[in-house]
């Protein structure tokens, strides 16, 4: 979730009531100054005294948030953001396994970051899918694994107009016995959802 607070903020010259919202990696703002901007297009971002201050495009800007929510927003910009291996809970000591074609850069980035087996044992399983019939065989593949602890990650589209929505994967997941715990983009057109084990499996 972002942040939000109503400011005065000073861009160049002119003084302006905005709303403020921190969107990682935005800051956008609203009302009588409309815009948005990059964490990685700011310059200079520092804290004085009530103000967060920075350079947009030349432009001398300031918000006056309060120290300790100033201090807080200059932290959350200036902090790069988790790689998508950390997302995804990937780290360079982990064994992957990996189900069905992944054709997304992003997401092969990510997995390359560790070592990948066909089989086996496997810290972690990532699983890419674009339909009911391949989520049904990813889950019914990592079956095992799973109830033996391995997380599972299933990666699909993202939006309406394809095969399966997130419902279907949250659904399908749960009637195997296993829940989601965590979603993560993955880029502008794949998703994730982590599934595990059920701590207390319900009773059959």
């Amino acid at each position: 979730m972002g942040r939000e607070a109503n400011c005065i903020c000073e861009w160049g010259v002119e003084t302006a009531r905005v709303k403020a919202l921190l969107e990682p990696p935005e800051l956008i703002l609203r009302r009588d100054i409309r815009r948005r901007l990059l964490f990685s297009e700011l310059r200079q971002v520092r804290v004085e005294g009530a103000a967060l201050r920075f350079k947009f495009e030349g432009d001398v800007v300031a918000l006056t948030l309060g120290a300790t929510t100033a201090e807080k927003w200059a932290k959350a910009i200036l902090t790069p953001p988790p790689s998508l291996a950390m997302k995804l809970d990937i780290l360079p000591r982990s064994t992957i396994r990996t189900i069905g074609k992944i054709d997304d850069d992003a997401l092969l980035e990510a997995v390359n970051e560790a070592r990948t087996v066909a089989r086996g044992k496997a810290d972690l399983i990532v699983a890419r899918v674009n339909t009911h019939a391949e989520l049904k065989s990813a889950f019914k593949r990592a079956g095992e694994s799973v109830k033996d602890g391995v997380a599972i990650w299933i990666a699909y589209r993202k939006g309406p107009g394809h095969a399966i929505s997130e419902s279907d994967v949250r659904s399908a997941g749960l009637a195997t016995g296993i829940v989601d715990v965590k979603v993560a983009s993955v880029s502008a057109q794949l998703t994730t959802l982590k599934f595990v084990k059920r701590k207390n499996p319900k009773p059959k």
